[in-house]
């Protein structure tokens, strides 16, 4: 008998190069007396299509965050921004346009050119 995936492996993933490019901004981050940040993907209200998405580096996990291991980083989600990324996976691009995280999201109707803005339906 198998065991089933954890619900957070469902609703929201991290890529091996999005997991690697968080894991080389952590090493260049000075030692804190708090231990080592995470990475805060949220999703605000605004943007030129209604939702944005918003990446921070959080010195502390609030109590109702969700937790998703990326490699040996942490990824933290809010209960309200994981409804709209369920499904999603944040990723790193490093193109000719520039290099930046970038979230996949299959529930995003439409998105603007910098792929930071989104609408649904």
């Amino acid at each position: 008998m198998s065991t089933p995936p954890s619900p957070t492996a469902e609703m929201f993933r991290v890529s091996d190069s999005a997991a690697s490019r968080l894991r080389e901004i952590l090493d260049e981050q000075p030692a804190t007396s708090t231990g080592e940040p995470a990475l805060r993907v949220a999703v605000e209200a605004g943007g030129c299509n209604g939702f944005q998405y918003k990446f921070a580096l959080e010195p502390e996990t609030r109590p109702d965050d969700i937790i998703i291991a990326a490699g040996t980083a942490r990824v933290l989600v809010d209960p309200a921004s994981m409804d709209l990324l369920s499904g999603a996976v944040l990723d790193f691009d490093d193109s000719l346009m520039g290099a930046h995280f970038t979230v996949r999201n299959p529930h995003a109707a439409s998105s603007c050119g910098c792929g930071t803005s989104f609408s649904v339906e």
